[in-house]
């Protein structure tokens, strides 16, 4: 676990508790996910295009298990569905900018209902410059959204209808392993959302992808 990352998670979470330190979490907020997005970067940067297909750690039980590009894609799909179908109420950047055709991916939801070998086909199916491009256009646009939300708006909630609107967009599968992510969103608050796909959800991901590097440069 990195430590500065798990501290400013903490942190960030008892400062929009409260009004008065909500601005400042804020900023904690986005100092975190800076420092998360630079861990992306400095993925790519070390390692080659088969890299991101591998998967060293298929049969353990663990976020590790997945390859680098999935947990990528999975990491931004859910964040993209969640602040603009969810928070924002708007088209999500993967189809305003055509990303599904620019990635090359065969699907357009979150991943969650692929296993083993279908990660490592799925992943090796990715355009990863257009990945990083989408990457960065999310993060940009979820920033500039939670950058202009207001305190009162952090306990604002998800209702039946937003249920049903992301069922009608299919970008989550119906499958038992992804279906359960509509109720798991749609009962949190906007603190919620962002306590956990936009914060905790990056970590426990980057984590991962982080061991799996390691395992691959070791060899």
């Amino acid at each position: 676990m990195n430590k500065e990352w798990t501290e400013l998670n903490k942190t960030m979470q008892s400062q929009i508790k409260k009004k008065e330190t909500f601005s400042d979490g804020i900023e904690t907020l986005f100092t975190l996910r800076n420092k998360l997005f630079d861990a992306l970067y400095e993925l790519k940067s070390e390692l080659s295009r088969d890299d991101f297909n591998a998967m060293p750690f298929i049969t353990a039980d663990g976020y590790h298990n997945k390859t680098i590009a999935y947990s990528i894609w999975h990491i931004f799909r859910i964040e993209d569905i969640v602040v603009h179908s969810l928070i924002q109420g708007d088209e999500q950047v993967f189809f305003a900018k055509n990303y599904q055709q620019r990635i090359g991916a065969p699907i357009i939801t979150t991943g969650n209902e692929l296993v083993k070998e279908q990660i490592s086909d799925f992943s090796s199916l990715l355009n990863v410059e257009e990945l990083y491009h989408y990457i960065a256009d999310v993060k940009n646009s979820t920033d500039n959204i939670v950058s202009n939300l207001e305190f009162t708006d952090l306990k604002r909630k998800m209702t039946e209808e937003h249920k049903e609107y992301l069922k009608s967009l299919n970008v989550v599968s119906t499958d038992e392993s992804a279906i359960w992510l509509i109720d798991y969103w749609c009962n949190k608050d906007v603190r919620g959302l962002m306590q956990m796909p936009f914060s905790r959800h990056w970590i426990m991901h980057i984590e991962a992808s982080l061991r799996i590097k390691n395992k691959i440069l070791k060899k």
